[in-house]
């Protein structure tokens, strides 16, 4: 109990309150607004003046239910109150004095639990003990008795106690009828909750709680329906999440239809069993949404906000998990170079990287902005690191090659790319150049300078392309394998590896920033296809495999040439994800959001596809990677063709350079090359085994 005035709130905070409670009271009836105002407040009085309101209520139920005992049982104990008030004054007194000491004035009776009906208990055996002890001390008719005093004493404290728990219900039920009488003014929505019994308590009594809450909870659902057919704080348990069709059809039969279902926020279902239920969410017209963790609004009030899933909690399946350690030994005291920095996957790289603590991070990247933006997140995430922005393009062939004879990097993560599908099939010279001769740039001068490793980022669209972009990521996939098989024959030579994965989530340009812009605008939902599906999976689980990947395939020497793809489980419909954006939104599809069909873009295909024919699919190591060995292209072959492409652009030859990408890429469906690279080294290592013996 504070007994000091609490200090002035702010003008604007009463503002904020009135307008509140003008929102709340607007055409609800006067005498539950006031009702609601005076058993709402924060204390409910101010300061000393709730202390002593308490105590003067406890103070006339002590006496009421005294000289109750007294007039309903006639005997020596009743004989020794009658006429002597001042006895009965001194045992109120004592009784009341000894409660205040307990401690239960300093409660919040607004909320009534088990824990405060056992303090109640425990205040009002004391205070009767003080008070039947002050009595025995100064009446010798008391003394005389004691059996009859025993009994007389029990009685009365189990009236006082009843009386005292019965007025603090009945406080908090007229607060609960005020509340409800003011709710039914404003919009409400019916809900269902589902978890555990203890979270489905404590979420309905801290939703009854909140003077702005407009959710009514029409039942409840348990993960094993076990306890159905019980009620949870007046609540029904209706069944399990399998259930949830026909719950929600008996519900709309008695006028119920809940419109959301709402989950646990934290600890999250896993994902497989968040997709489908989904999944009947979907098919029962709900939407899902997740009560986050307790906090306090502006005035102290406890408060749970209901708010709504990301869509990275619909992939379906669990995410990939980094082994730090193989990773911790590739990263820690080394010089990094990340190229496409400020890109989404760039950043995150260098964001993951910085946290293993290398020597150096070295951020190229062509757009100022982006450039400026990924140091500044490093340096005030990871101030002990340092960083080396370069602004720089790929394309540059002597500028790159500067930035590494300057920075001497020993691990090269390849992230720069043009990627999005149309601009790139509409500006073939550009996608090109900076997807084929800029990866053709970093990989030479990884071999100029002696760096261990690089890591090319590359896409499912380069598994038999029919566009631009998928065609130039392909090319850009052939050139790495063609160095790293040629590094057969020389175990110090660098490795070159390539990681494809599909549909990053959340990426600049890509599907779902799209969608949550026309969402936001209130404009349809634009589709291209009803059956066109892709791979997706978030931008951490992309840098995970990229530097997971990596790191194993360099402490276990995993064949050369070797592409390494996240298995990221089946293929997702696009307009399944933009129903399920819609519905996490609180809106229904087709009815508060159309979908529109727009066509098949230029370059775009209706089924990615993670291998293609000529690749050969083999066990992988790594949880959560699936390995395959190319049927490369040979490297002179590459060397040369490249070096036309880049006559061909530089005279801006589209149709030409459309030609030869698509003659190199019916190359590998005949190339023996690997092959017969193989069978030379093997021999080479027949003839030193022989020498050394």
């Amino acid at each position: 109990m504070v007994w000091s005035a609490s200090p002035a709130m702010p003008d604007s905070n009463f503002d904020e309150m009135a307008e509140s409670r003008k929102k709340i009271a607007d055409g609800a009836p006067l005498w539950a607004v006031l009702l609601h105002e005076l058993l709402t407040r924060p204390t409910g009085f101010p300061g000393r003046t709730r202390f002593v309101a308490l105590m003067m209520i406890d103070g006339a139920l002590i006496l009421s239910t005294m000289l109750l005992v007294v007039l309903a049982i006639p005997g020596p104990i009743s004989a020794a109150f009658h006429g002597r008030p001042s006895l009965i004054a001194l045992f109120c007194l004592t009784a009341l004095f000894t409660i205040s000491l307990t401690g239960l004035y300093w409660r919040s009776w607004r909320f009534l639990s088990f824990g405060d009906c056992i303090a109640i208990s425990t205040a009002v055996g004391v205070g009767m003990a003080a008070g039947w002890s002050a009595c025995l001390i100064i009446s010798s008719k008391i003394r005389g008795a004691p059996f009859d005093a025993l009994g007389f004493a029990l009685l009365h404290s189990a009236l006082l106690l009843v009386a005292m728990i019965s007025a603090r219900t009945l406080r908090r039920g007229l607060r609960e009828m005020a509340r409800s009488r003011l709710m039914l003014t404003g919009d409400r929505h019916d809900i269902l909750l589902l978890g555990e019994l203890e979270w489905i308590r404590s979420l309905l009594e801290l939703l009854r709680a909140d003077p702005a809450n407009r959710f009514d909870v029409v039942g409840a659902l348990t993960f094993d329906g076990r306890e159905t057919r019980l009620q949870v704080a007046g609540v029904p348990v209706l069944g399990s999440p399998e259930k949830l069709p026909e719950i929600v059809e008996a519900l709309t039969v008695r006028g119920r239809k809940p419109e959301s279902l709402v989950i646990r926020g934290n600890p999250a279902m896993p994902r497989r069993a968040f997709s489908h239920l989904v999944t009947l969410a979907d098919k029962c017209d709900l939407t899902v949404a997740r009560a986050d963790d307790l906090h306090k609004n502006e005035e102290g009030e406890p408060r749970i906000q209901i708010k709504h899933f990301e869509l990275a909690d619909l992939l379906g399946r669990p995410e990939v998990s980094l082994d730090r350690n193989s990773v911790d030994r590739l990263i820690r005291s080394r010089r990094i170079l990340v190229t496409g920095a400020g890109g989404t996957i760039g950043g995150e790289l260098v964001r993951q990287i910085a946290s293993f603590k290398p020597a150096e991070i070295v951020l190229l990247d062509h757009s100022e902005f982006n450039l400026y933006t990924i140091e500044m997140q490093a340096r005030d995430l990871f101030p002990d690191v340092i960083c080396r922005p370069e602004l720089c393009s790929i394309r540059e062939r002597s500028a790159l090659d500067d930035v590494f004879s300057r920075h001497q990097p020993e691990i090269v993560f390849h992230a720069a790319a043009l990627k999005h599908v149309p601009l790139v099939e509409g500006n073939p010279c550009a996608g090109a150049h900076t997807n084929v001769l800029g990866t053709r740039n970093v990989a030479d001068a990884v071999c100029a300078h002696g760096a261990l490793a690089m890591i090319q980022v590359s896409t499912d669209k380069a598994v038999n392309p029919v566009g631009i972009m998928g065609a130039t990521k392909r090319l850009g996939e052939l050139y790495c394998q063609a160095l790293d098989l040629i590094g057969q024959c020389d175990p110090d030579s660098p490795r070159f590896m390539t990681v494809r994965f599909g549909n990053v989530l959340g990426s600049s340009g890509s599907l779902v920033p799209l969608l949550q812009q026309q969402m936001a605008a209130g404009k349809p939902l634009t589709v291209t296809h009803p059956d066109i599906e892709r791979y997706f999976m978030t931008v951490g689980e992309a840098v995970q495999l990229i530097l997971q990947s990596s790191a194993r395939a360099m402490e276990a020497m995993i064949d050369r040439g070797t592409i390494f793809v996240l298995d990221m489980g089946e293929p997702i419909k696009i307009v399944d994800i933009a129903r399920r954006m819609i519905r996490l939104a609180g809106l229904r599809p087709d009815i508060d959001v159309p979908i529109e069909f727009v066509g098949l873009r230029p370059g775009e295909k209706l089924y990615e596809e993670l291998f293609d024919a000529t690749e050969e699919q083999t066990r992988s190591t790594i949880p959560g990677v699936i390995e395959a060995m190319p049927c490369p292209v040979p490297l002179e072959k590459l060397v040369a063709a490249f070096s036309e492409l880049s006559h061909l652009i530089a005279a801006c030859d589209e149709d030409g350079v459309r030609d030869l990408m698509k003659e190199l890429l019916r190359a590998p469906a005949q190339s023996t090359w690997v092959k017969t690279l193989r069978e030379m080294t093997r021999e080479i290592d027949v003839i030193g085994k022989a020498a050394n013996e």
